[in-house]
């Protein structure tokens, strides 16, 4: 059953209409809360006068606190959390600062229309919210001795992670247990969070998972919102339901990317790399969320990408602005470290006068284990096999005045920590399995069930799945890590049933793993318009072991348009005074179905030494290597010319005729 491409199982139901959303869940009396939210960037607190089913953070003192930060090993952060209901004071536009109950929705949000509050607002001096440094080798002799130094300077802007359903809870205090229902990645993060932020046992609170429309990063760690709906239910006495519009999801949601800086690369008279040196920014917004820190601290740790580059010498820091914090959207601090890279290895290029693939070649890592100046210890890989694929299959540049070819190979972090099963066989000869892995899009119960089947030689049928809070402790489903840990940790679970055991609970822990890859792109730009056409992309990719072909495939395909959307139209702008300027899909430009051009994909497997099924991760590759594949393509087209993303027919047209 291994390497199969069966279709997904679960399909069905979602496609029947048999789902259960978030929304969808209607407890018996259940009331509906509300969150005012700050129309200024930054303020202080005058009053707040509002119904009587008003909630501020006086209302909270002593009963809940913010949730823990996730900090990264080597990262320096400020002690700057966000807090669950402004306190004195806002710093960012949506930022929530009351709340309001009432009997139905529609009520509730009459209610907020009832609330005053006094804003106001002053000006700031700049601060830093986090910092990441680490150096490797002589850096700066490497630099004083070098050929050629290749130097670049790069804007990366925010997005949105825009989930087709936004964010929502329902919590009910029964008894001494709270429950909870939620919208989100998996149960763990958030369990421990709630449990943090209120103060309570664990075991005390009963999380439910609904069915999720999307989360991209974006329904990770609990959000503030949820930790007073919960509050509230506690009050109450009933079920207290949660559930935000598209705008607030738009303004509250933390967002992903916002990195701007420098990056310099040394190299030798004959293309060899010497040295890299990154002064890099990221726009962290106002308070760090939880894993507001770790696309930063990614982002670091992969800026050596492919290359076997001996010194190295790196900072990040983290700029507290007056915006919505950032935090994991989709390849997390990946596709920045790919986007930096490999712009910078092709403005090498061209200014040595290498092709940029005969470039690339020169200096690609080929002996592994391979352990990067930065610490990184890469498992296993085929960088120049993915590179020549991708060649092959994106084909020769086409004729034309403004078309260009570009690539770009990236490598990615995947796996790590833990995650566990528990498997047993019935009477009737089925096998039950609960995973502590979380499904939200991936194919979870399609993959697992071949696993299963493969293992003990059963019919996929003959698999049955469970998933939720009430089963096995885990880390969570993000940052491409599921079947290299969770699909592991039921490999060895079957493998104890195949060996004669009736039941097998399994926690299994490994290294990182590093998949890999290689995009191509061929563009065109229209010059009387500054239009830009992507012709085609081919997106080869080596995540070791496939599971199953065709849902891979559909990973890297909706990566590859996630990707290709920040890079093509999306951006969420802010003005001077820090006021979003889109807050809706009617002016923050998604892809559509018709402006997706075709793909190709195909896949080099590696398979990883760590884990039984030499799996690696697969679900964010679209998004590191199909945006900086885009951007070499373009510059390519513009003949060496330098344009920040999103690359709008404005930009292209004006780079066209060298206009400002």
């Amino acid at each position: 059953m291994i390497g199969r491409s069966v279709r997904r199982r679960e399909d069905e139901r979602m496609l029947r209409g048999r789902a259960q959303y978030l929304d969808d869940i209607a407890p018996e009396g259940a009331v509906y809360i509300a969150f005012v939210r700050s129309t200024e960037a930054r303020a202080r607190i005058g009053s707040i006068d509002g119904p009587d089913t008003l909630i501020t953070a006086r209302d909270l003192e002593g009963r809940a606190r913010p949730v823990p930060l996730l900090v990264p090993q080597g990262v320096e952060v400020a002690d700057a959390p966000h807090p669950i209901l402004a306190e004195g004071e806002v710093r960012y536009v949506g930022q929530p600062v009351a709340a309001v109950v009432a009997r139905s929705r529609a009520a509730a949000e009459d209610a907020l229309e009832q609330v005053v509050v006094d804003y106001e607002p002053f000006a700031a001096a700049p601060e830093r919210l986090l910092r990441w440094h680490k150096a490797s080798g002589d850096a700066d002799t490497a630099f004083a001795r070098a050929a050629h130094v290749t130097r670049t300077r790069h804007d990366i802007p925010r997005a949105v992670a825009a989930p087709i359903e936004p964010r929502g809870c329902i919590a009910h205090a029964d008894g001494d247990v709270l429950r909870m229902w939620l919208s989100t990645q998996d149960p763990h993060r958030p369990l421990a969070g709630l449990a943090h932020a209120l103060d309570r046992p664990p075991e005390s609170i009963d999380l439910t998972l609904a069915d999720v429309g999307g989360a991209f990063g974006s329904k990770g760690p609990i959000p503030p919102e949820a930790v007073v709906t919960a509050i509230a239910a506690l009050d109450l006495g009933v079920p207290v339901k949660w559930v935000e519009t598209r705008t607030e999801n738009f303004l509250a949601a933390y967002q992903g990317r916002g990195v701007s800086g420098e990056v310099e690369l040394a190299l030798d008279a004959g293309g060899r790399m010497l040295a890299l040196r990154a002064r890099l920014t990221a726009d962290t917004g106002a308070y760090l969320h939880p894993a507001t820190a770790v696309p930063p601290h990614t982002l670091g740790m992969l800026i050596t990408g492919a290359y076997d580059i001996p010194a190295v010498d790196v900072e990040v820091v983290g700029a507290r602005t007056n915006k919505v914090p950032t935090g994991p959207m989709r390849g997390a601090g990946r596709p920045e470290a790919c986007f930096v890279l490999e712009r910078t290895v092709d403005a090498a290029a061209r200014e040595l006068g290498i092709d940029p693939v005969e470039l690339r070649r020169r200096n690609l890592i080929t002996t592994f284990p391979y352990e990067t100046p930065l610490g990184f210890t890469y498992d296993s890989g085929d960088y120049e096999q993915c590179l020549d694929r991708a060649l092959e299959l994106i084909g020769d540049k086409p004729p034309g005045h403004w078309v260009g070819r570009g690539v770009a190979v990236y490598v990615e972090r995947a796996g790590g920590q833990f995650e566990s099963a528990e498997m047993t066989r019935t009477d009737d000869g089925r096998v039950l399995v609960h995973s502590s892995s979380f499904p939200h899009g991936q194919g979870h119960e399609t993959t697992w069930a071949q696993i299963v089947a493969d293992r003990l030689g059963i019919g996929i049928e003959d698999v049955e799945l469970r998933f939720g809070s009430r089963g096995p402790a885990g880390v969570g489903t993000f940052g491409g890590r599921s079947v290299a840990m969770a699909g592991s940790a039921i490999a060895v679970a079957a493998d104890k049933l195949a060996a004669g055991e009736r039941t097998a609970t399994v926690r299994f822990d490994s290294p990182l793993v590093f998949g890999s890859g290689a995009y191509a792109a061929i563009v065109e730009i229209d010059d009387e318009t500054g239009q830009l056409t992507v012709h085609r992309i081919a997106a080869v990719d080596d995540a070791g072991r496939i599971i199953n072909p065709l849902l891979a495939e559909g990973q890297v395909l909706g990566g590859t348009i996630h990707g290709l959307g920040t890079v093509l139209t999306e951006e969420m702008p802010f003005d001077h005074d820090d006021q979003p300027q889109s807050a809706s899909f009617v002016n923050y430009a998604m892809l559509s179905a018709g402006e997706q051009p075709p793909i190709v994909t195909a896949f080099v497997e590696s398979p990883t030494p760590l884990n039984p099924l030499g799996a690696k991760g697969v679900g964010e590759a679209g998004t590191i290597g199909a945006p900086a594949a885009i951007a070499n393509a373009v510059a390519d087209a513009l003949g060496g010319r330098w344009v920040d993303p999103p690359f709008t027919p404005e930009k292209l047209w004006r780079a066209l005729h060298d206009i400002e």
